[in-house]
């Protein structure tokens, strides 16, 4: 997406580095702000419960086994630095790389609390790229939010900041340039065409009746002198 997001690229590919390169991170200091973290020199401080324990030998091949919770958050960092998720889809990479249930609880709150996971900064940029690139209305988008974990009481509260004329004018933007390329058609095919269109975008019917039937009345092809 195109809109900035909450989390630091930068940081979060360092703080990755700094995992994998195993390397103790510094300690943030107890009156650090937890937006130092997404934007600070140091943006991988202990933030554990605990400290993390030292890894020890492997029961196969004598390799080390690396402390779960640095495992998990170097999971989340990595989705995290590829592009922005909810809390639902960190918890499915999570499950699936067949992280214990507490240790992930315990990633994510943490990283909750810091504020690189935040699923409404997430739906509220989610919502104006695709309006921007799509041109979605607020059904197909409380499905798309829903269907990415977004809690329906927050989705509904960030898309209840989408007025009516927002909406009205988007969906006629979409039809004017539509109505470009279905230049020639008959006028039913046409309506029925763009109808189809506002439809799958999750403009109600009625909207879009209203919408479609002026802008084709108003096509230089349609005007009667």
């Amino acid at each position: 997406m195109t809109d900035s997001s909450p989390v630091d690229l930068r940081a979060l590919r360092a703080a990755i580095d700094r995992i994998e390169a195993g390397e103790e991170p510094h300690h943030a200091s107890p009156g650090s702000s937890p937006g130092a973290w997404a934007s600070g020199d140091d943006p991988a401080p202990s933030w554990l419960p605990v400290t993390p324990a030292p890894a020890t030998a492997g029961a196969r091949g004598g390799g080390a086994v690396r402390d779960p919770y640095a495992v998990a958050k170097t999971i989340v960092l990595r989705q995290l630095a590829n592009s922005p998720k909810t809390r639902a889809q960190l918890a499915s990479a999570l499950a699936a790389r067949e992280c214990a249930p507490d240790v992930a609880e315990a990633v994510l709150d943490r990283l909750t609390e810091v504020g690189l996971i935040d699923d409404e900064a997430f739906a509220q940029v989610y919502v104006r790229s695709k309006q921007r690139s799509r041109g979605l209305a607020t059904s197909a988008l409380r499905r798309e939010l829903r269907d990415k974990g977004v809690d329906a009481d927050l989705a509904a509260e960030v898309l209840g900041a989408v007025s009516t004329n927002e909406e009205v004018e988007r969906a006629r933007a979409l039809v004017r340039a539509r109505l470009a390329r279905l230049h020639g058609l008959d006028r039913v095919v046409q309506v029925r065409r763009l109808a189809g269109m506002l439809a799958r975008k999750g403009y109600p019917a009625g909207l879009a009746r209203t919408v479609i039937f002026e802008e084709v009345d108003q096509a230089a092809e349609h005007r009667r002198d």
